[in-house]
């Protein structure tokens, strides 16, 4: 009888890795994260684009622990401050700051602007690497939607109290996870990603 195969979730957020569990659950393959591996050394965002960060990390994990890895890399882009926090966004008010600081950096940015002109989207970049430093699937996601006057919610994480996905009138922090799981930019990236590793699955166990 096969092992199963095993996947490195590289994060090290607690939202993030809670969500990617839940999305890659009914797969047959065991999951792992960062917790499982302390000695790792910590791979810095330092790329441009969601994809170049999530590759730097799904190589580097992969490269360090010897395991088949995906890792996100997602954030918020505002079209009112020109795409912004973008990449930056979980170091938009400094570096070490908390989900409710950055937030609070967010909508004093927007405050002299217009609900109307306040369109944004969530995406999210996820990538799958093994350890002989190949990349192996790349797939994005888009959630578009706006940003709330004022936070509302308490559930997700991140600047979800202050998005508004289209077709919605609550933040993702108000929506059933389970909806926000189904229309969410990691729920979309990740409908490709599941796609490929189901087939990956599939693959090794007819070998």
């Amino acid at each position: 009888m096969k092992s199963r195969r095993q996947l490195l979730i590289a994060t090290s957020s607690e939202g993030k890795r809670s969500e990617l569990r839940q999305l890659l659950s009914a797969l047959p393959i065991s999951l792992f994260d960062l917790r499982d591996f302390p000695a790792v050394e910590r791979i810095a965002e330092t790329g441009n684009t969601f994809v170049e960060n999530a590759s730097l990390k799904a190589l580097g994990y992969a490269t360090q622990t010897g395991l088949l890895t995906v890792a996100d890399d997602s954030g918020l882009e505002v079209d009112a401050l020109g795409g912004a926090p973008g990449v930056r966004s979980a170091r938009y008010a400094g570096e070490a700051t908390s989900d409710s600081e950055r937030i609070e950096a967010l909508l004093v940015a927007l405050s002299f602007v217009d609900e109307s002109k306040r369109s944004a989207r969530f995406v999210s970049a996820v990538v799958i690497a093994d350890s002989n430093r190949e990349i192996l699937n790349v797939s994005v996601g888009r959630c578009e939607g706006r940003i709330a006057l004022a936070r509302l919610g308490t559930g997700g994480f991140g600047y979800d109290p202050v998005f508004i996905p289209s077709g919605y009138d609550l933040t993702f922090a108000e929506l059933k996870p389970e909806i926000k799981n189904q229309i969410s930019h990691r729920a979309i990236a990740l409908s490709a990603t599941r796609e490929y590793l189901q087939n990956l699955t599939a693959a090794s166990a007819a070998g």
